[in-house]
């Protein structure tokens, strides 16, 4: 990926400045995350963890052995299509300069005018699948509990684009946002799985800037593309979702998509978060699985953001599947950890 750069003031041409806002206290980091694990999963969560094993794991564990072959990644997302919003949901598609994105209110959510906060989300799918109707229950749930409209982006994706240009896509998100009004305090930064990987990338990119989000909010995150540290955990083996070689296999796209994204006349470079991670960050709640092989990501960048006067905030949650939160509100813990972190983001935004 294309190493986040300074882009000079010219670049914001239209985003208004920020409004004169009153001083948010934060809490403060002693250096250490502070971690949470919760209670241990219930029938439902044990069920959906099951169904996980016996379904998507031995689709996965086929797709790893043979991952460049045309797999119809892209009909994940038109098949969600079929899914029925919450009822009261309203939705707006939005043009974005390579990409669309899905500005999406629960019911009894105020319009994004930019007089409230908003959240800025980037879906999972291993930079692969998909996007605004996968993620639309969790994303409504989200809005509902954070009271905030949620812009997600349906961000260019690999093999056919590299991840740099996802990032580039959700870049053009935030800076739509601020053209809309928000100021950085008013906006969070969230996501699950790659999103995850998206929404770190993209604050740092903006802190460059000297831009800083309200918060950021990550779900089973996968926040670094190198797999070594993910390949030594205990849960490679037992891991619900992913079998052990599909991280080897993404990582083989994600370099194969840089390579033939030519960036100043040079392929792209395979950008890592967690090897940019400075002081100043916005503050960060991590919810994941203790059960799935991400939580290895989960910890190692919550000590790293944490021993960087980052607040962090990780809350583990036994025995559940990868980005539980898309079972809501059949799984009881699901709407649990919406709920949380919709408090999170209000308690954030204030």
């Amino acid at each position: 990926m294309t190493a986040p750069s300074k882009v000079s003031r010219a670049s914001h041409a239209g985003v208004s400045p920020a409004r004169s806002r009153g001083t948010r206290r934060f809490p403060v980091s002693d250096g250490a995350p502070v971690e949470v694990v919760e209670d241990g999963p219930s029938l439902a969560g044990r069920l959906t963890a099951l169904a996980a094993l016996l379904t998507i794991r031995p689709t996965l564990a086929i797709g790893s052995h043979v991952p460049r072959l045309p797999w119809p990644f892209g009909l994940v997302d038109f098949v969600a299509r079929v899914m029925r919003p919450a009822p009261g949901t309203v939705r707006a598609t939005i043009s974005l300069p390579n990409c669309t994105a899905q500005l999406v209110r629960a019911g009894g959510v105020l319009p994004a005018d930019g007089n409230h906060s908003v959240i800025l989300y980037m879906h999972g799918g291993a930079f692969l699948t998909c996007g605004a109707h996968t993620h639309g229950r969790l994303v409504t749930a989200l809005s509902r509990y954070s009271d905030s409209p949620v812009l997600v982006v349906n961000y260019r994706m690999i093999p056919k684009h590299s991840v740099g240009s996802a990032l580039d896509d959700c870049y053009d998100a935030y800076k739509w946002l601020r053209l809309k009004g928000y100021d950085p305090d008013q906006i969070v930064l969230a996501g699950d799985s790659a999103g995850g990987y998206l929404a770190l990338a993209l604050a740092e990119k903006l802190q460059l800037e000297g831009e800083l989000p309200a918060a950021m909010v990550a779900m089973s995150p996968l926040f670094e593309i190198d797999n070594e540290t993910r390949s030594n955990h205990p849960n490679i083996r037992t891991d619900a979702m992913f079998p052990p070689k599909a991280f080897d296999a993404l990582t083989e796209l994600i370099e194969a998509a840089a390579e033939r994204h030519i960036v100043d006349g040079k392929p792209e470079e395979v950008y890592e978060p967690l090897d940019h991670i400075e002081p100043g960050l916005p503050r960060t709640l991590i919810h994941v699985s203790g059960s799935e092989v991400l939580v290895s990501d989960a910890r190692k960048a919550a000590h790293m953001l944490a021993a960087a006067g980052v607040p962090v905030e990780l809350r583990v949650w036994p025995g559940q599947m990868h980005v539980f939160q898309l079972a809501t509100p059949a799984v009881s813990e699901a709407t649990r950890s919406l709920r949380q972190i919709g408090d999170y983001i209000r308690e954030a935004t204030w």
